[in-house]
Order: C-alpha cells, then structure tokens, then sequence
C-alpha cells in the first residue's frame, strides 16, 4: 500500500498563511500614526501625482520658469506662496534615481514622485507633499564650507545635461 506524505497538506497551508501574512502587512501600511502625540491614526497621503513638468507644475501652482528641456530630463524654476523650489521630471526611473543620487550631495530636501522630484526648503518641500503626494528624502552635504557647487537650491541646476 503506498501513502501520501502527510507534509503535502501543510505545504498548501503554508503557501495560505504567507498570502495572509502579506495582505495583512499591506493592511497594517495604509495608515500613518498621528503627529498629535495621541493614539490615533491619520490617512496615507494621496499616491504621488502623475504627469508632464507643465501638469504637475499647474497641480503645485506654479508658472514654470523652464531651464532645461532635453529628452532625459526637464527642469523648471517654481515660486509659489510656500517659496522657491526646483521641479524636475526624468524619461526613465533610472534617470531619476542617478540625478538624485548626485543632487543628494548637496544636501537638501526632496519630494520624490514617479519620474519626478522637487527640490527645496523642507517647509517648501512639505507644503508641496500636500498637492503632489509623493516621499520626502533629506540629505546632508558631503562636503564643507565653499567648496565645490554651494548649498543653495541654484546649485541643483548644474545636475542636468543639455
């Protein structure tokens, strides 16, 4: 007489309870805890915008000041009521990830959508997150004093090619 191996089933179980394990995981990441120091809980930001330098610019409620404009990537200067910040939107993901990577070495603050980011004052930045949704990322400057390219925003303008 032959017999099934017992395990066969809990093979099955097992492949359940790791489906589970994720949608409750998934579950557990669509709320943030509040900043009220209460226990309560606050919505996701909306996901991040979508679209051309021009649409997210009119969503931010900017007239861009458009400085580069080549296939990889275009680049405007934007002032609003929040303040001055820099919008950039990248062809590939790749792109996007490389131009931060380098930007980061300047420090700042970085609103960072797909194919996109704004670059700013973290008030700026926060008050942007409010329209645009998107993920903050902060940097500290790697190097000190006057060298290199300055920590102003301006000195963003110089990550970009022509």
């Amino acid at each position: 007489m032959e017999t099934q191996p017992e395990c066969r089933g809990v093979r099955h179980g097992g492949a359940a309870a790791l489906v589970l394990a994720g949608l409750l995981l998934l579950a557990g990441c669509n709320a943030e805890p509040a900043d009220d120091g209460g226990d309560g809980e606050r919505p996701t930001p909306e996901p991040a915008a979508t679209g051309t330098l021009e649409q997210l610019a009119r969503k931010a409620g900017c007239d861009p000041n458009v400085q580069t404009d080549a296939a990889e990537l275009r680049q405007a200067n934007c002032t609003t009521g929040d303040g001055r910040y820099v919008l950039t939107t990248f062809a590939t993901d790749r792109g996007q990830r490389e131009w931060i990577n380098e930007a980061k070495d300047y420090g700042g603050s970085y609103l960072v959508g797909r194919q996109w980011v704004a670059v700013g004052d973290p008030d700026v930045v926060a008050a942007l997150r409010g329209r645009l949704g998107g993920t903050v990322e902060t940097a500290s400057p790697h190097h000190s004093g006057d060298s290199g390219g300055g920590g102003s925003e301006d000195g963003h303008s110089g990550h970009h090619t022509s």
